[in-house]
């Protein structure tokens, strides 16, 4: 699986010109999901996600997290995430699972930091043409893969 976590001020997930969702300071974390994930890399992933230490402390370090911070999380699915672009002009897609391992695995990360957060997660709408609206905050902008956890 892999993250690639914003923090913004804001975000909102726009589809078919309506608001589908929004939040306030917190994480919008776009999440692929490739043929090889498996439960274990969402368990993985949720935890380093939930305890990533991106927020600045009294002082102005990057020192807590979104749950230290009582910050709002929106979830987007996002294949593209795994485009490889190795050979020519057009990103090929072919790591990238399929619904029926995809989907599964979106809503059970969701679930997860829902879990772990206490709180309701903003999403969007899997396999939908949405449109995000945020303001990215710093900026921080972090990939995380789960198929990097042992390096």
């Amino acid at each position: 699986m892999r993250a690639l976590i914003q923090r913004v001020n804001y975000s909102k997930v726009i589809i078919n010109g309506k608001i589908k969702s929004e939040i306030g300071h917190g994480l919008l974390i776009l999440l692929g999901v490739e043929n090889e994930d498996s439960e274990e890399d969402a368990i993985w992933l949720t935890s380093k996600v939930s305890g990533l230490r991106i927020f600045d402390d009294a002082d102005g370090v990057m020192n807590v997290s979104v749950k230290d911070i009582g910050g709002e999380v929106m979830v987007i699915s996002q294949f593209t995430l795994h485009a490889n672009t190795k050979k020519g002009t057009r990103p090929s897609y072919i790591r990238a699972a399929k619904p029926d391992i995809s989907v599964p695995l979106y809503k059970q990360f969701i679930q997860r930091i829902g879990d772990e957060l206490g709180k309701k997660i903003a999403t969007g709408e899997f396999g939908a043409y949405m449109k995000i609206d945020m303001e990215n905050d710093g900026p921080v902008t972090i990939m995380i893969d789960s198929k990097n956890k042992n390096l």
